[in-house]
C-alpha cells in the first residue's frame, strides 16, 4: 500500500495551469526523485502536497487519509514535512531554536535535537550559532533537520543542492544517504540527474505540468530522462500536454 498517493492533481497560478492531472504513488521507505526543467511544475506540486498551495482538482492521500483540503499545519502534525527551496530558516534564531520550534508542532517519534546532530554532524559546533550566519550547506542541513524534528511520514525536499558549493552538496548528500538508509520516505526535487540517480528508488520527470516519464531508477538511463526532460520524442507519446507549468519564474537549468 502507498504511503503517499497523488491522484490526478491539478494546481494553478491564476489562469495558468502549473500541475496537470499528476498521479504518483510513494511507498514507505522509497525515495522518489522528481526532475524536470525549471517551470515544469515541480515546486508547485511539492507545495500542493504540503498544503502551501491550494489544488484546483484531484486528491492527495496520506496513508489512505484524504488530506487534499487539510491546512498545512495539520499536514505537518499528520506527517508531511516540506524543506522548501531557499530553506527559509528563522535567521535571527539559533540552529537549536530552529530545530526546537519545529519539534513543538510535529508528531512523536525518534527525531530530536540529538538525533538530528547525529545525522548532520556539521551542525554540532554550530548549534548556538544564529541561522543567518551559517554557510549554505549548514543552512540546508538545518532546514532538513528542522523538517525531521516533526517526525514526518513523508519528507519533501525541494532543490536540495540549489545554490550550494560542490563540497557542501557532497556533505548534504552524504547525510541524506544516511536518512535513506534508515528507511525515511522521501520525495526529492533535484536538477542534478547524477545526484538523482545516485539516491532515488524511482525517478519521475515533469514537463509542462505533467509526468511524462516515471519508473525504477535502475531501469532508466540518463539519456531517457534527458529526452523526457526536454520533451524530445513527444510525437511518440512520451511528452505531455500543451501550455506551460510554473515554478516561480526561475531561469532554465541544464540537467
Amino acid at each position: 500500500m502507498s504511503l503517499l498517493t497523488i491522484d490526478r492533481l491539478e494546481a494553478r497560478h491564476g489562469l495558468l495551469t502549473a500541475v496537470r492531472e499528476v498521479s504518483l504513488a510513494l511507498k514507505e521507505g522509497e525515495t522518489l526523485a522528481l526532475v524536470g526543467a525549471n517551470g515544469a511544475g515541480k515546486t508547485t506540486l511539492m507545495r500542493a502536497i504540503a498544503g502551501a498551495h491550494k489544488p484546483a482538482g484531484g486528491r492527495i492521500l496520506l496513508d489512505s487519509t484524504d488530506v487534499t483540503h487539510t491546512p498545512a499545519h495539520r499536514r505537518v502534525a499528520m506527517g508531511i514535512a516540506l524543506v522548501p527551496e531557499g530553506r527559509r530558516l528563522f535567521p535571527g534564531m539559533t540552529v537549536e531554536e530552529n530545530l526546537l520550534v519545529a519539534g513543538a508542532v510535529g508528531r512523536p517519534g525518534p527525531w530530536r535535537v540529538e538525533t538530528v546532530l547525529d545525522a548532520f554532524p556539521m551542525l554540532k559546533k554550530r548549534l548556538k550559532a544564529r541561522a543567518g550566519t551559517l554557510s549554505g550547506g549548514e543552512q540546508q542541513a538545518t532546514a532538513i533537520g528542522r523538517a525531521l524534528m516533526t517526525n514526518p511520514l513523508v519528507l519533501l525536499l525541494d532543490e536540495v543542492s540549489l545554490g550550494l558549493a560542490p563540497i557542501a552538496v557532497d556533505q548534504v548528500y552524504h547525510s541524506l544517504a544516511g536518512l535513506i538508509g534508515s528507511g525515511t520516505t522521501i520525495l526529492l526535487v533535484e536538477q542534478d540527474l547524477a545526484r538523482a540517480f545516485g539516491v532515488a528508488t524511482r525517478i519521475a520527470c515533469m514537463l509542462e505540468g505533467r509526468i511524462v516519464l516515471e519508473g525504477l531508477a535502475q531501469d532508466m538511463t540518463r539519456e531517457q530522462v534527458t529526452a523526457a526532460y526536454f520533451g524530445l520524442g513527444r510525437g511518440n507519446g512520451s511528452g505531455g500536454g500543451q501550455g506551460s507549468g510554473q515554478d516561480g519564474g526561475k531561469g532554465h537549468h541544464q540537467p
